[in-house]
């Protein structure tokens, strides 16, 4: 049975808790909120947390709203491949870009900015859209030494998803926490999202499973 107690080769990494991903916010996660408690107690018992938080410059080329005749949700033909179009969401310096209140970002060591970059978007913690882009965090999280990477936030579909397989290929033990997300679930992307993850070699696992 594996040992699921944090040692100091763990990290957990808290994916785009934000206000713009909870109920209210303009691209809310339906439940999104539910997180906040689950992802609070588990800042407890580990010693060592990263955070993500999505901070798009306005008229991102990833929002509808900067695309002729897009509607958000509809995918999109880039230079890099498909692409979904949101709602402008997570603009920087903007209420809906900052953490959700009830996470303590305090915790974190490291808050990685991703989606920056006005004509990419970036759902993995790892890469960019692209594919090719890195932002940094896969040496990072090697030079501190850390194995086992344990997965939580919104949304399990999309950048919880593209980490989580991006952990793996870079070397790492990917953990998904899956009561500590929450899906978009657009057309049957959640079912898809825990198939592709489960292939990879992700493991699925609840926050209970997780000892202090």
């Amino acid at each position: 049975m594996t040992d699921y107690r944090p040692t100091p080769t763990d990290c957990l990494v808290v994916i785009d808790v934000q206000n713009d991903f909870t109920p209210g916010g303009a691209l809310a996660v339906a439940d999104g909120d539910a997180v906040v408690p689950v992802i609070d107690a588990l800042l407890d018992r580990f010693d060592h947390v990263v955070a993500t938080q999505d901070w798009h410059p306005a008229n991102h080329f990833s929002f509808a709203s900067a695309q002729e005749n897009a509607q958000p949700f509809e995918t999109i033909a880039a230079e890099y491949g498909p692409q979904t179009v949101w709602p402008d969401h997570c603009v920087q310096g903007t209420k809906g870009a900052e953490f959700h209140p009830g996470f303590r970002a305090q915790r974190a060591e490291l808050i990685l900015r991703k989606g920056y970059r006005i004509g990419i978007d970036s759902y993995s913690a790892f890469y960019e859209n692209d594919r090719q882009t890195r932002t940094g965090l896969a040496g990072y999280l090697r030079e501190r030494g850390f194995k086992r990477l344990f997965f939580c936030g919104l949304a399990t579909d999309f950048c919880v998803r593209w980490s989580v397989e991006d952990a793996l290929k870079e070397g790492f033990d990917a953990f998904l926490i899956e009561d500590a997300c929450r899906a978009i679930d657009l057309d049957g992307s959640l079912d898809a999202a825990l198939a592709a993850m489960d292939e990879a070699g992700a493991k699925r696992i609840a926050a209970s499973d997780i000892a202090a």
